[in-house]
């Protein structure tokens, strides 16, 4: 992709929207989201009141963990999209939602791709998952039927994921609860259903984009996604075996 973040375009009403959805979720999310998302959040020093420039953020973020921001127009297709990733190269959408379109969009803006996502790119072990999980993916760009499958282990992990250590409360670290108010708020409620992390249980799930998650799973730690990995190239590579044999 040749797209770049032109800076100078937005607006301030742009920088009026990030300034608002910003402040909403610093105050929502603090005893909700994980405490290495604040912590990732100071390190990339994104600004309350400004729209983050990825040229900026890219400075502090590659030397941590070797990813980087790329411009993206919006949803790029699979291929695209894992082999950015799996190169360590994050797509981010560089347009960001008008002021009537605050609590609900169709598809991801900035403040999702960039908000949601980005501090907890600064985090070595969940940086190496995500290039992992997106090099899996790759090799069944061929076969969406898999590609559906790997899809939910994202969704699930990396999206709507949250965080439960023995004897603790659940806790947020999924870029798509992160960015939203309503569902930060519901996913660590009593209200939610939540199943600790199991991958065949994950594969059996699919998700909804439409509305609010209706079920949730719980990690323990960063390293036990790492640790999913094996399995869930066996998984895939069983689901593949049978697909092609029917």
């Amino acid at each position: 992709m040749s797209l770049t973040q032109q800076y100078s375009n937005y607006t301030e009403e742009n920088h009026t929207v990030w300034a608002i959805l910003f402040q909403r979720q610093i105050e929502n999310l603090p005893g909700k989201a994980i405490p290495a998302f604040f912590k990732g959040l100071e390190l990339v020093k994104f600004k309350p009141d400004r729209i983050p420039n990825f040229e900026e953020v890219n400075q502090i973020l590659k030397p941590l963990t070797g990813f980087e921001v790329v411009p993206a127009p919006g949803i790029v297709d699979d291929a695209v999209f894992f082999s950015l990733i799996a190169n360590k190269k994050f797509p981010a959408t560089v347009w960001i939602r008008t002021m009537d379109q605050l609590d609900y969009l169709e598809e991801p803006d900035m403040f999702h791709d960039v908000f949601g996502h980005v501090p907890l790119l600064t985090i070595p072990v969940y940086c190496d998952f995500l290039a992992a999980l997106s090099a899996m993916a790759l090799e069944h760009v061929d076969r969406p039927d898999v590609i559906d499958k790997l899809t939910r282990i994202y969704w699930y992990t990396i999206e709507f994921g949250l965080f439960r250590e023995p004897g603790a409360k659940a806790a947020i670290y999924g870029a798509g609860i992160l960015s939203s108010v309503g569902e930060s708020k519901l996913s660590v409620s009593e209200e939610s259903i939540k199943y600790d992390f199991n991958v065949d249980h994950i594969l059996d799930t699919s998700y909804v984009k439409e509305t609010y998650q209706s079920q949730y799973f719980c990690i323990e730690s960063f390293e036990q996604l790492l640790e999913s990995l094996p399995k869930i190239g066996r998984a895939i590579a069983a689901l593949r075996q049978q697909l092609e044999e029917v």
